[in-house]
């Protein structure tokens, strides 16, 4: 092809845009800065076919915005000549649609592209003719990285067909805050080879094209949203909303006005009411809070998620560390070029003034209770309008914010009603991004404290709002936001029932698959975010300090312990997502001086390093973010701890005992065969670093004596789960005193907690989520699930002889000392219950 025909050759030898065109150009290039998307365009294009740009609304602005970065980029110019035989254009670019008329003529909306079907009607007439039509996406005032005030925000880009002296305006203001999106080239010859009927292709061409402007629009801008009383007029007509009102009009014994008002108010409470411009001004704002507060704000894997949301419904599931997380991800997003999602938050947010803030940012509020079938049929149908009108949403599965820094079992609430707004409005495909975020310090740290300690948690307020105001001064280290693998939703019903498609689009109905497919996707999430880890310097310091009795060691173990721990975890990597810190062992340790985590203390024989007090207490918050990923690391470890040589097969079959309570409670993501792989590529790790010895058949191994530095090491490791084995232990012996038929399954949770208290004030455990009552909880569930427990007529736990078994393994875990301890600290059930009331007496 020659120059004409608008391949990639040397732009010297091409045919230039008019002179006037030139000019304007030149005119328009100081006000505009252009980020590419991709970068590199050119990847995907044939240098030898021709190649024509369609954009979705005509403008001489995005004409010549469209001529800069194509030029900039390398691509042929869109506005040179094209010539190509049988058809010869002005300019190698067409509009979808345009706006014709000027000043007083009235604009009127073409929808097909006269270009476009000239373009077809002469690749289908030569059969030598090809043409790549890339169709272009042009966002002005939506760049990624760039700041400007809340009047520029108003001329941001939107969904609106701004007339000329606007879209003037909104060029001269934020013209150097422009995306420019190339999608990949569709060839026209694959087009008409695949045609069956010549005068459809043209009508099908122009809606493929239409649906894609319409999908990166989303991603970028957010979706069309009408205007908040719009959408409480949608929810509240709604069928099942009618009905529930009538049913409340009823069993109320209130007129059906009064039940409608109250429907509307219920509505009024939950709705968001997002502005795209206050986003905008907002953000500007965030930018220098987080350089005010944090030295930086890492993201990793965010291009996976870029490349997936086109087209789908994203549901956003991060963890839930600090109130931090609703701003920080919210803001990414948007700063990256990605539509802002409407946010669930608790209702205790809806303070004055700031729930109106926090509206207009996209939050929508939620009860903590849905007992009134009302609100509940309101609150399911406010969501079903959202995925409706393709609105991404971010919800937290947790429910609430971690206290202790463990990712906590996901509740399914809103996640079933995803699953049934899915059911009725299944007009995309649904995906859910995990994404883990972890910090190094959280401002919520010292109240976390206190309610581990007992305190009741405070009440958001105006007040408690101020006073955190206060800590804005202070220094809180890097942020990581990792997203972890997406999971797609059809795929996952499809594994759980392969006829869910035939389920009814009663909005009551329940299909009997609807709870399995919950539970599973509830946990695939948690899994994800887990797998998704940062590990920062400050947990790797949690790690190591807080496994030595005084949380203190000297500073060349320090630096041993941390090379040991970084190169395990690179060297078996948790997962493909895991990111970790680049610092060398002893820039973290100065690290976490400057972060005052840690404390050097002067000595001639060599300085020690320790956390002290409460700075220890909160260092246990962050260890906790990262123990699942040495968590194997940790059980090999643990085998040693009383026992100077083990074989493999015992290691092994040790683990699966303790696998399932650990995986329950740690959300770890292998099957039995792979958490074995993985203890096996453990312990050749630890053979080949010289903690283990192998004997010549390579069946067991043995550590080196007690106070040698392999053993040190060692112990350091299995710290990190041995306050898991006791808290497994504690609920056993509590059983087994007791005996069968005599605790429910309440009692025992809470005959276990008073005993883990005691124990902790006992031995000094500077670790509150060792007495957390839900932890408990949940090992308490996983010994009903695999039926080693079960109640009886009367809710009293029976047990199977198998506990007898995990009770003869733990002694080659456990050391007589500590077993000692829980068995003679564990009370029975009398005893706890009148400690009970002497403490609500005093």
């Amino acid at each position: 092809m020659n120059d004409e025909t608008g391949s990639l050759s040397p732009a010297a030898a091409r045919p230039q845009a008019p002179w006037w065109l030139r000019a304007l150009g030149a005119l328009a290039e100081p006000w505009l800065k252009i980020r590419r998307d991709p970068p590199d365009p050119r990847a995907g294009i044939d240098p030898a076919v021709p190649v024509c740009y369609v954009i979705e609304r005509y403008g001489l602005s995005d004409t010549l915005i469209l001529e800069q970065a194509c030029r900039e980029a390398g691509l042929p110019e869109p506005l040179r000549p094209f010539d190509i035989v049988g058809l010869s254009k002005q300019r190698a670019m067409f509009a979808l649609s345009r706006r014709d008329g000027w000043l007083l003529q009235k604009p009127r909306s073409k929808t097909h592209s006269a270009t476009l079907a000239q373009l077809l009607d002469t690749v289908r007439v030569h059969a030598d003719v090809d043409v790549q039509l890339v169709p272009v996406s042009i966002f002005v005032g939506r760049a990624p990285e760039r700041e400007s005030s809340w009047f520029r925000a108003l001329f941001e880009e939107n969904w609106g067909v701004v007339g000329r002296f606007r879209r003037l305006l909104a060029l001269l203001l934020n013209g150097r805050n422009t995306i420019v999106h190339f999608a990949a080239p569709v060839s026209l010859r694959a087009v008409i080879a695949n045609e069956r009927d010549a005068p459809n292709t043209l009508r099908k061409v122009s809606r493929v094209l239409r649906v894609h402007f319409q999908r990166q629009r989303a991603v970028v801008v957010g979706p069309d949203l009408s205007h908040r009383r719009t959408m409480i007029d949608a929810v509240v007509n709604a069928a099942p909303v009618q009905t529930a009102i009538a049913a409340t009009a009823s069993k109320e014994n209130i007129d059906k006005d009064a039940a409608l008002a109250k429907a509307r108010a219920m509505a009024w409470e939950i709705a968001a009411d997002q502005s795209h411009p206050f986003v905008r001004s907002v953000s500007s704002m965030l930018t220098g809070l987080w350089d005010k507060i944090y030295s930086g704000v890492r993201m990793h894997h965010f291009d996976k998620l870029r490349a997936i949301a086109p087209g789908h419904e994203v549901v956003y599931v991060p963890c839930h560390r600090s109130h931090i997380d609703y701003l920080l991800l919210s803001y990414l997003l948007y700063k990256n070029g990605v539509a802002v999602p409407h946010i669930a938050a608790g209702v205790n947010l809806n303070l004055p003034v700031l729930g109106s803030f926090l509206r207009r940012g996209g939050a929508f509020f939620m009860r903590r209770s849905f007992s009134d079938p009302l609100y509940s049929t309101v609150f399911r149908e406010y969501m079903s309008q959202l995925f409706a009108r393709g609105v991404s949403i971010e919800y937290f599965v947790e429910g609430g914010r971690s206290r202790t820094g463990r990712t906590l079992a996901p509740r399914g609430g809103l996640l079933s009603m995803t699953l049934r707004s899915f059911l009725r409005e299944s007009q995309r495909p649904v995906v859910f991004q995990p994404v883990y975020i972890g910090y190094e310090r959280i401002m919520e740290g010292d109240s976390y404290v206190g309610e581990l300690s007992g305190k009741p948690k405070e009440k958001e307020s105006w007040f408690q709002l101020l006073r955190a105001l206060g800590k804005l001064r202070e220094n809180y280290g890097q942020v990581a936001v990792n997203f972890g693998e997406p999971i797609f939703l059809t795929p996952l019903l499809d594994g759980v029932d392969a006829n869910w498609r035939e389920a009814t689009t009663d909005p009551d109905a329940k299909p009997v698959w609807l709870k399995p497919a919950v539970d599973t996707l509830a946990e695939r999430i948690v899994v994800n975010i887990n797998r998704a880890v940062d590990v920062n310097p400050v947990n790797l310091l949690a790690l190591v300090l807080l496994a030595t009795p005084k949380h203190a060691m000297a500073e060349a173990d320090l630096l041993a312990q941390i090379d040991l721990t970084r190169d395990l975890i690179t060297a078996l990597p948790y997962s493909d997502r895991l990111t970790i810190t680049g610092l060398s062992a002893a820039e973290i340790i100065a690290y976490g001086e400057k972060m005052q985590a840690i404390t050097r203390i002067k000595h001639p024989l060599g300085d020690v390093l320790a956390s002290e007090g409460k700075a220890a207490v909160l260092l246990s918050y962050f260890r906790n973010n990262v123990l699942h990923v040495i968590a194997t690391a940790a059980w090999v470890a643990c085998c040693f701890l009383n026992n100077r040589g083990m074989k493999r097969e015992q290691i092994l079959r040790l683990g699966r005992v303790v696998y399932p309570f650990v995986q329950a409670e740690l959300f770890l993501p292998w099957g039995e065969d792979e958490f074995n792989s993985r203890v096996e590529k453990t312990i050749d790790f630890f053979v080949a670093r010289g903690l283990l010895k192998a004997d010549e058949q390579n069946e067991a191994v043995q550590r080196e004596p007690g106070q040698s530095d392999g053993a040190f090491r060692l112990r350091v490791i299995a710290q990190s789960l041995l306050q898991t084995i006791e808290r497994y232990y504690i609920a056993i012996a509590a059983l087994v005193r007791n005996g069968p038929n005599t605790l429910t399954a309440g009692e025992l949770e809470n005959l276990c907690t008073l005993t883990a208290q005691r124990l902790s004030l006992l031995q000094e455990l500077n670790a509150p989520e060792f007495f957390d009552k839900a932890l408990f909880r949940g090992f308490i569930q996983k010994l009903r699930e695999r039926r080693v427990i079960w109640p009886d007529a009367e809710g009293k736990l029976e047990f199977h002889a198998d506990l007898e078994s995990i009770v003869r393994d733990a002694k080659l875990i456990l050391s007589r000392e500590i077993r000692h301890g829980i068995l003679k600290l564990t009370p029975e059930r009398r005893n706890a219950l009148a400690a009970g009331d002497d403490n609500k007496a005093g």
